[in-house]
């Protein structure tokens, strides 16, 4: 005698509950996972421009930064590339669930004319980037970013106010 052709209902039942067993366990694993992967994108972002304006600084600004990040990816002459990757073409910038946004501090009067362009007495001698989460405000399990020219970033559960210098207020403390 053959066997029957199929699957019973017991075995049907078994294997779904054991598929919504294992569902269970890694979604919030690949949640998580996610998360944890837009946040060490958004902190590459920031370290990215704090280098740009370093390199800007350094090479450009006489030891000035640039006011805004179009001044940042502007070219210090035609057919180069700017500081900055062509991804980020605005102080306010969206990228997965994080804002960054660019804040610079007062003009200098004593800064010179930039390789770029940037007409004397127009850069400037500090500025903040942030990054907030723009899902769920402060009551996100996102964590909020930020860096000015000390290089320093900073983590904190609430919006890190622009800070132009020194290590923002608590509870914002240092990424280790």
């Amino acid at each position: 005698m053959a066997p029957p052709d199929g699957f019973t209902l017991v075995e049907m039942t078994l294997v779904t509950a054991l598929l919504g067993i294992v569902s269970a366990v890694a979604i919030p694993l690949m949640g998580r996972a996610q998360h944890a992967a837009m946040e060490a994108s958004t902190i590459g972002s920031l370290r990215a421009i704090h280098g740009a304006q370093v390199t800007y600084a350094e090479t450009c600004g006489g030891s000035y930064y640039a006011p805004s990040i179009v001044w940042l990816a502007r070219p210090p002459r035609p057919g180069q590339a700017g500081f900055i990757s062509p991804e980020f073409t605005a102080n306010t910038t969206d990228r997965y669930v994080y804002r960054i946004r660019f804040s610079s501090g007062p003009t200098a009067a004593t800064a010179p004319a930039t390789c770029n362009g940037l007409r004397s007495g127009r850069a400037v001698p500090s500025y903040f980037v942030g990054a907030d989460s723009i899902q769920g405000g402060n009551r996100s399990p996102y964590r909020h970013f930020g860096v000015n020219a000390s290089g320093a970033i900073y983590e904190s559960t609430r919006r890190i106010g622009v800070t132009l210098t020194g290590p923002p207020p608590p509870p914002a403390r240092p990424i280790r």
